[in-house]
């Protein structure tokens, strides 16, 4: 009998993970011919998130938990989950919230039964404000747009992996893992499935602005050149920009024989907002670069756990 394992991480979310794991016990028992396992990975949670799952794994030996020491953030706290999972094919990401639809479990077991190693969710529809629609679109533009890894738009973490690309990640040493481009990074026949990314239904999301701008930017700097092209782009934008200006006032000057500003401003102005605009730009996007060595070479591991529960025998 194959096992199937479905990674959930989950921060505060004791108003949801009963539902997330009712949700997928509910399935399998339209698939008997398969396995379940199913990984709770609890950051470090404040409420009774952790009770409840103790409740769960102590009544069914299925569900497995890991507990970490700390809040590591959730992409290094899924990507544990992943490397613990020991299924023949793993989901990589079920959010406890069921925004990602766990119905669709059974058809991406089709069809990786079909020969697909990867089987990918793409969030055609999202059920979320235009502004953050519009963030998102621009953002995983760039990200596709500018990578060597060739990832369709709306790819999320929400895809079922064969072991054999789950064996492949973990060749990757990587600190800061970026699953959703990890997996099309090591390759493998792959098949999208549409689907709507539903709004949230109970409490509210634990990803603020600035941890969305953090995991966004470790995408950027780990998968694309987009940091160092936009500081070459905005560079050159100031830098022209200040030319054009010298050049207008000389062309005011000779022409009309009047003056933009008093004689060495036009000249400050100019050489303050060139070099300026280059260094800073530029500084900033080599500042990613040295934080992203910075993480690799120090070699700590993913996270600290401080415990796991149903692990047998305990790794």
């Amino acid at each position: 009998m194959k096992t199937i394992s479905i990674v959930t991480p989950c921060f505060n979310e004791e108003l949801s993970v009963r539902d997330a794991y009712e949700a997928v016990r509910d399935l399998f028992k339209e698939m008997p011919n398969y396995q379940r396992e199913h990984i709770f990975c609890d950051n470090a949670s404040t409420d009774g998130t952790l009770a409840i799952l103790r409740e769960i794994a102590a009544e069914d030996p299925c569900v497995k938990i890991i507990v970490n020491a700390r809040n590591f953030g959730p992409l290094r706290n899924t990507y544990n989950g992943v490397m613990a999972a020991a299924g023949d094919a793993v989901l990589l990401f079920l959010p406890a919230d069921l925004q990602d639809p766990p119905e669709l479990l059974p058809k991406f077991v089709g069809l990786w039964e079909q020969g697909y190693e990867i089987v990918y969710g793409i969030r055609a529809q999202r059920e979320e404000g235009w502004t953050m629609r519009f963030a998102r679109g621009v953002y995983y533009s760039l990200l596709t747009k500018f990578s060597e890894v060739v990832v369709p738009p709306g790819v999320g973490d929400f895809q079922l992996v064969d072991r054999r690309v789950i064996e492949a990640m973990r060749q990757v040493r990587d600190g800061y893992p970026f699953m959703r481009m990890m997996t099309f990074e090591c390759g493998g026949r792959a098949i999208g499935v549409p689907y709507t990314w539903r709004a949230r239904k109970k409490g509210i999301s634990k990803n603020r602005a600035l941890a969305l701008f953090d995991q966004g930017m470790n995408g950027l700097v780990s998968f694309t050149t987009a940091p160092v092209r936009v500081g070459l782009f905005g560079g050159f934008v100031l830098a022209s920009a200040s030319v054009f200006y010298a050049l207008a006032n000389l062309f005011i000057s000779v022409v009309f024989y009047r003056q933009l500003a008093e004689p060495g401003i036009m000249t400050i102005i100019v050489a303050l907002f060139f070099f300026s605009g280059v260094q800073l730009f530029f500084l900033g996007m080599i500042g990613e670069y040295v934080l992203a060595i910075y993480g690799q070479v120090r070699h700590k591991p993913v996270l600290f756990e401080r415990e796991r529960i149903n692990f047998f025998p305990p790794n």
